[in-house]
């Protein structure tokens, strides 16, 4: 039949009875997933759960979510610090209730436990939650303090078990705690059923990984909602102690102290919204791409091949000019002399008046231009583009007009503080700056602005996102 594209699926994975390697506490447990490409027999990996301390029998947060092909075989492999399990992506969807498990092998002559695997197509819903909690009066469950409570959220499914889906932070001692607001899709919360179950489980956190049991409540996406306009109380219940004790009440009440609503809107929601994208190129003409007009430069096009500029160039506004419907391309170069006074610019053009070009072949034909009339100089200044786009971007900030700078360099940057200033005050504005390094230099700088890791600052403001890849 062909499989719809965008069909997305949800793993979740549990493991039971691994082995103990640790000799004074349990294992700490975490669980990698590598995937296969299409047609080739290396691995790569696609992503990592959380670590969970102290225990062989870890029911994992963090979920995995791929693509469905119907037609293709996707190959996955889990592998734990001990073992792995292999299996094809179509085993899990197609086992029963959506439900796999596996033996993990690794260590010859042991059971090394098994991984179970939990697959369901996620809903279209895109509206994200954002909820605070509170508990009143909650038992006391630890000897000498009060307890260290926390909160564990688990979506029913539709064969009536409960599948994992947030753990808040634990508040140390204290049976009043008031949890950190936090932010939940609501596929992960009900997968789009408003109806649904969601049970929410409040434990006394143990550092030996065996938390005890409080008590329970359940409730529905629907009636949290509700809480919008009142605060909601949850009777917290231990079934045991209700069977137990005659005059049981409760083990406490937990409230919705607030709770809010957002749709989270992809690209393509954007773009067949109307939004326009303007894509503006900047190329550096500093001398360290060395000579033109010599085979070792940057910039030396064969008469049979591209230079590594336009090559660069070719690559990423092929792509892009689909989504700009003018198609015109504003072309600046930087770090040059220009004529006809030899001034150094960092943000020059050849049509003095007018720097839009027309299509990826215009910016071609304007970048070849440039190289026969300016002089190859320095520093190598990122600041005064990134600057130049962003003044156009903050023209107008309705979400009409989005623009993206494409800088294609050689590497080490001259003006690091001004471009990182240049950045963080970029980031709350309707663009996004693509740099293509080219040729064989550190690349160290680039990765420091590709805020992945550590966000981009500048004298102590940070960018509001990343908008440097």
């Amino acid at each position: 039949t062909g499989s719809v594209p965008g069909t997305k699926v949800e793993l979740t994975v549990s493991c039971r009875n691994l082995l103990d390697m640790d000799t004074f506490s349990k294992s700490d447990p975490v669980v990698v997933l590598f995937v296969q490409g299409s047609g080739s027999s290396e691995w790569k990996e696609f992503g990592r759960t959380e670590v969970i301390d102290n225990t062989l029998n870890p029911d994992f947060v963090r979920k995995f979510v791929l693509d469905y092909y119907f037609e293709e075989k996707q190959n996955l492999r889990f592998d734990d610090f001990l073992g792995q399990a292999f299996v094809a992506l179509g085993e899990v969807i197609g086992s029963q209730r959506g439900r796999l498990e596996r033996a993990l092998t690794g260590v010859p002559g042991k059971r090394c436990g098994t991984i179970l695997l939990l697959a369901e197509e996620l809903s279209n819903c895109r509206d994200i939650v954002t909820m605070q909690l509170c508990a009143n009066k909650l038992d006391k469950k630890d000897f000498f303090g009060k307890s260290d409570p926390f909160l564990v959220f688990y979506r029913s499914n539709e064969d009536g078990t409960f599948t994992i889906c947030h753990k808040t932070e634990v508040v140390k001692n204290t049976l009043n705690p008031v949890w950190q607001p936090f932010t939940i899709p609501v596929r992960a919360l009900c997968n789009g059923d408003y109806d649904r179950t969601v049970k929410i489980d409040v434990y006394d956190w143990d550092r030996d990984g065996s938390h005890d049991f409080i008590g329970e409540f359940a409730t529905s996406y629907r009636e949290l909602s509700r809480a919008q306009s009142q605060f909601t109380v949850y009777e917290v219940l231990n079934p045991r102690k209700k069977c137990k004790k005659k005059k049981y009440v409760n083990s406490g009440t937990v409230t919705l102290l607030s709770f809010s609503v957002e749709s989270e809107f992809t690209f393509v929601d954007y773009i067949r919204g109307g939004t326009q994208l303007n894509f503006t190129v900047a190329i550096d003409f500093t001398a360290s791409n060395g000579m033109p007009s010599h085979p070792t430069s940057l910039h030396y096009a064969s008469p049979y091949q591209l230079s590594a500029y336009a090559l660069a160039l070719k690559a990423v506004g092929e792509i892009i000019q689909d989504y700009d419907s003018d198609k015109l391309f504003p072309a600046y170069g930087f770090g040059a002399k220009i004529p006809p006074d030899g001034k150094i610019s960092h943000q020059f053009n050849n049509n003095m008046d007018n720097p839009s070009c027309a299509g990826i072949e215009g910016v071609l034909e304007s970048y070849l231009q440039s190289l026969r009339t300016v002089q190859l100089y320095g520093p190598t200044n990122f600041a005064p583009v990134i600057n130049q786009v962003a003044g156009t971007a903050a023209q107008v900030t309705d979400g009409s007009q989005y623009h993206v700078l494409l800088i294609i360099t050689d590497g080490v940057i001259s003006d690091m503080l001004q471009t990182k200033e240049a950045i963080v005050t970029a980031s709350a504005l309707p663009m996004s700056i693509i740099i293509v390094g080219v040729g064989p230099a550190e690349f160290e700088a680039m990765e420091e602005l590709d805020g992945d890791e550590v966000r981009v600052s500048s004298r102590g403001r940070y960018a509001e996102r990343d908008i440097v890849q």
